[in-house]
């Protein structure tokens, strides 16, 4: 089914790409959403079953992160739709547009259910090519300038994670093994040479932060959801980075089985102390709310591995915050599209007063708020109090308290820029030309904040079972 569904959103990009009239690019994209649940529920019906030569398998991670895509993609292609309503683009820009995010879903679609090392990297370095034609869409000097920024950052991390994988084989070699497959990285792990291993990591780990948006390579996402429309931010900050997550974890396996286990936590507790910290100092003096809202995304992915790193509980919090933060931060970014339409600014200082001209939507950044700065009843709650429990259970004292001392100023730092948004009065703002926003365009982040509270405090037993399974070759 897999290669199926990737032969169809191949076809379906090709005749986005050719095709000029709106209506027809609207039914293909209908199209391919109906072909991305299908190839859902089709995997859910054949979990753990390999496809296509065994490269493609839909194991308990992959199906979660999915789902999750899928659940995500509709008001993702809902919202492009309305973005276009309010603008007069040429049939040429709208047609790469969709074609764009068509394949980033694919693309991303693949990663997940990659069974192997090396066709993950094809899947990955395929989102940075899809990803660019959406940071670009602007077409003027600044997107010019972040989809550069994007390329070449996104490049030399994949160049980072191949030549990874080229030192995994050595490694694989001089055990007297070829096979580059994921169960069978995992059952060789131990007979692996340590040193091509831990250099193997190393690379494959940095180059993985560039998707993931973590330190070192976080820069290239900044200036891409920041560029590029609201819709294709939120897939940037939500099912993109959950891409980034399942190639490092997928090889954080492998490491695990070995005696470099305890040493690759070090690597991730650096690299996730340091996200949360270049998230709090730039969201301290941030204006540009989508930058903003992208600072957001490092801070919770570094509390993702911050999780990884502790072991425990925190495996299972670290996919649960996961999923969570993949419905906040998109509602979020969705949100913001209306802000710009009403305002004509993605700026504090240009915003104001949003309750009066848009309820339904201040409601939804005042939910979106609590959501992503994990209040209660928040879902993100529930995950950070179990990546605190992992913190503490390990003995990482002194972490935990520091990361308290930054959560503490980032929520801080979200509030003040958000209650200005929707409290504080706009100073010389021209009410005649305020962009018109309808109240039922609001309806699907109320569903997606809606998801992250109800399933933080009534998880389904599937759910739970499937993120168990997920983590089941992990120390616990």
């Amino acid at each position: 089914m897999t290669a199926i569904y990737l032969l169809g959103a191949l076809i379906i990009c090709t005749l986005l790409f050719l095709n000029k009239k709106r209506k027809v690019n609207y039914w293909l994209v209908a199209a391919f959403l109906l072909l991305q649940w299908v190839l859902t529920i089709y995997e859910f019906m054949h979990r753990d079953t390999e496809e296509y030569l065994g490269f493609f398998k839909a194991d308990a991670l992959a199906l979660l992160m999915l789902a999750t895509l899928s659940v995500v993609a509709i008001p993702a292609f809902y919202h492009s739709y309305l973005y276009f309503q309010n603008r007069k683009p040429t049939p040429r820009v709208r047609s790469i547009y969709f074609m764009s995010m068509t394949l980033l879903l694919a693309a991303v679609s693949g990663a997940y259910l990659s069974n192997h090392l090396a066709v993950t990297w094809v899947f990955v370095e395929l989102t940075t090519l899809a990803a660019s034609g959406l940071v670009y869409h602007h077409r003027d000097a600044s997107a010019l300038e972040g989809t550069w920024k994007y390329i070449f950052v996104c490049s030399i991390s994949i160049t980072l994670v191949f030549i990874g994988i080229l030192f995994t084989s050595i490694a694989l070699q001089q055990a007297g093994h070829a096979e580059l497959s994921y169960p069978a990285l995992l059952e060789q792990a131990t007979s692996l040479n340590m040193f091509w291993l831990r250099l193997a990591f190393i690379f494959i780990f940095t180059g993985y932060t560039a998707k993931m948006g973590l330190v070192p390579m976080y820069t290239a996402g900044i200036d891409a959801k920041d560029k590029a429309p609201s819709p294709a931010g939120a897939l940037l900050s939500s099912v993109l980075m959950n891409m980034g997550f399942v190639g490092m974890f997928r090889f954080y396996e492998v490491i695990a089985k070995t005696s470099l286990h305890a040493w690759s936590n070090n690597v991730i507790f650096i690299a996730a102390g340091l996200s949360v910290f270049v998230a709090t100092v730039y969201m301290l003096k941030v204006e540009n709310i989508k930058r903003m809202l992208a600072y957001s995304s490092i801070e919770h992915t570094g509390l993702v591995m911050l999780g990884v790193a502790a072991g425990g509980v925190g495996y299972y919090a670290a996919i649960l915050h996961l999923i969570f933060h993949a419905f906040a931060k998109s509602s979020l970014f969705f949100q913001i599209g209306q802000v710009h339409r009403t305002f004509g600014s993605k700026h504090i200082s240009g915003t104001g007063n949003y309750f009066k001209y848009n309820l339904p939507g201040a409601l939804v950044l005042l939910l979106g708020f609590i959501c992503a700065t994990a209040m209660p009843p928040s879902g993100l709650f529930i995950s950070e109090f179990m990546i605190f429990r992992s913190l503490f259970e390990g003995h990482h004292l002194i972490i935990l308290v520091v990361v308290l001392v930054l959560l503490t100023l980032i929520i801080w730092a979200f509030g003040k820029n958000m209650f200005k948004l929707l409290f504080t009065p706009l100073a010389n703002f021209d009410e005649t030309k305020k962009g018109k926003v309808h109240g039922y365009e609001s309806v699907s982040q109320f569903v997606l904040l809606g998801l992250v509270i109800y399933l933080g405090f009534n998880p389904p037993a599937e759910m739970v079972a499937l993120i168990q399974d997920a983590v089941k070759n992990l120390p616990q």
